[in-house]
Parts: C-alpha cells; structure tokens; sequence
C-alpha cells in the first residue's frame, strides 16, 4: 500500500478503483483537516496504489510541464516587437529554425538522458528517508530548505560552470550549450548530457546531501524547489530584462541581465542564481567588468610603484 498516509489500513479503505475524482472525493470526505493541495497529492498516491510508479510519473509530468511552461511566454514575446526594447541583444531574434532545432534537442534530453534517474528516484527517496506523506511540513520549513538549496546549488553551479569553461570540457561538452550567443528560453537545458547530468546534480544533489545529513525532507518540498530552479533556469537565458526583473529588488540575484553577458562573451558569469561568487572571485563578465579589472590593477600597480619608490 501507499505510504502517503502513516496509517496503512487508512489508504487501504480510501482507494478507488474507478477513477482518480472517487479517490479524491474520499479523500476530502474523510481528511478534511488536510489543504487542498495535500488532499491532491495523498489521492494520487492513493490512487495509483505504486508509489514507485506515483513519483515516477509525477516528477516526469512535473518537469515537461512546468520546464515547457515557462518557456512558452518568451517564444511568445520573442515574436512581439512591442518587447524588443527589453531585450539584452536585441539585434539577435531566435528564428524558428532555431527554436525548432533547440526544442528537438531539448525533448530528446529529457526522455533520453532525465527520464532514467527520475523514474528511479522513489526507491532513493524511501532509502534517503524523504517523505511522500501527509500533512505537508510547514511553510517555513520549506522556505527554509528551498532558500538554502539555492544558495547550495548556486555554489556547486559556478564552480562546476566554470570548469566546464577549461580545454577539452569545453571544447567537448560545454561547446553545445554555447551555441547560441544570445540565448532563448528553450535554451536552459540544451546541453551536453555529461553537462545535463553535472550541474543538474546541483538541483536534485543538494537536497540528497541535506537529508542525508538531516534526515528531514518532504517530497512536495522538493517539488517546489524543483519547480522554482526550472523558472529561474529559464528566465536566466530568456535574454530580456524587464525593469520588474527580480533582480532589480533582490540586487545579489543574477537574473537575464547577468547570464546573457555569459553567452555574449563565452566567458565569465559563471553562477546561476546570485551574483556574489562572481564578484568576490572577480570572474564578472562584460566590458563594465573588464574595465572596472583594469581600473583596479592599474591602482595596484601605481600602488606598488609608489611603495617601491
């Protein structure tokens, strides 16, 4: 049976063979305690009655959806003229030659390459000890691990980005995912499948190592978190920056404005979320950047003179 509840027996006598809607319905006849979303989640679970299956299922559904959801507004924008004042390159418009070529490549990643480690992830999450029961943890438990998996995946991002940017990791597997200078939603999970597999242990690794040291996650917790990382993936290589840009309030948040000058210049900008790697290790891209370099080494090096003098 279902471990979403604790009580087997419970599952057991709410489970439906007749469709998903009698389950839920049964669900919220006897759980009315739990929220919405809550009754939801438990009456999948209950539901399907495999919950190897359940979160299979669900983590695939979840990751073409909300992935090809949020890319749908910038191809919408991308063929509105209105929007080229927002744009970063504005010279450089995906064609749909492009567009179809990315989506392809996209679709066959995700069924070839992302597809495996997902519908395997559940017997990692029963041996992790992540949880797929009812009820939820509170909102400031979530916020809290979410908060820190970006800061914990931001970390492992730059760094593995950055080498990614040496010899032969570039020239033979970084190298696809440059392909487009300016870069277009779809483009946030164009990549090599070594690249695919490397920086996204970044997203689905952090949370393991965190339970694996805590003992304390939810599911729907990561969900969420998964769900958040594949928005800011996607609106990071949007290529437009909109004077309501997140980071415009947050000013440590990378946003478009940071990445595109990463694709522009092939180099430099390596984080993926904040800004502060990139500028306490002075890795920042862009002429500003390269200028404000110059600047500083031109003052040590009258500093040094004066001292040597």
């Amino acid at each position: 049976m279902s471990a979403v509840f604790e009580n087997a027996t419970l599952a057991s006598s709410l489970a439906h063979s007749g469709s998903y809607l009698t389950t839920l319905h049964n669900v919220q006849s006897s759980q009315p305690e739990l929220g919405l979303i809550a009754q939801v989640w438990a009456s999948w679970y209950v539901y399907m009655n495999n919950d190897i299956l359940a979160t299979g299922l669900m983590f695939f559904v979840l990751h073409e959806f909300m992935y090809f959801f949020r890319c749908l507004p910038w191809a919408i924008i991308d063929q509105i003229p209105f929007f080229r004042r927002y744009k970063i390159q504005p010279t450089k418009i995906p064609s749909a030659k492009e567009q179809w070529h990315c989506l392809k490549s996209v679709l066959l990643s995700h069924f070839l390459v992302e597809a495996i480690p997902i519908w395997t992830f559940h017997p990692m999450c029963q041996k992790l000890g992540i949880s797929v029961s009812v009820p939820f943890p509170s909102l400031k438990t979530m916020a809290f691990q979410i908060g820190l998996f970006f800061i914990l995946e931001d970390t492992w991002h730059y760094w593995a980005h950055r080498l990614f940017h040496y010899g032969v990791f570039y020239k033979y597997i970084h190298k696809q995912h440059h392909r487009y200078a300016a870069p277009f939603g779809l483009t946030a999970e164009y990549a090599h499948p070594v690249e695919t597999l490397s920086l996204g242990f970044g997203t689905v690794g952090m949370p393991i190592l965190y339970v694996m040291y805590t003992g304390n996650l939810h599911l729907f917790t990561l969900c969420v978190w998964i769900t958040l990382r594949l928005f800011q993936a996607v609106d990071s290589h949007s290529g437009y920056d909109f004077p309501w840009s997140l980071n415009k309030f947050l000013p440590l948040w990378a946003g478009a404005a940071h990445h595109d000058l990463h694709h522009h210049y092939f180099i430099g900008n390596y984080a993926s979320s904040f800004t502060w790697w990139d500028f306490s290790l002075d890795t920042e891209a862009g002429p500003e950047a390269k200028a404000e370099r110059e600047e500083r080494m031109k003052k040590r090096a009258e500093l040094r003179a004066k001292k040597a003098a």
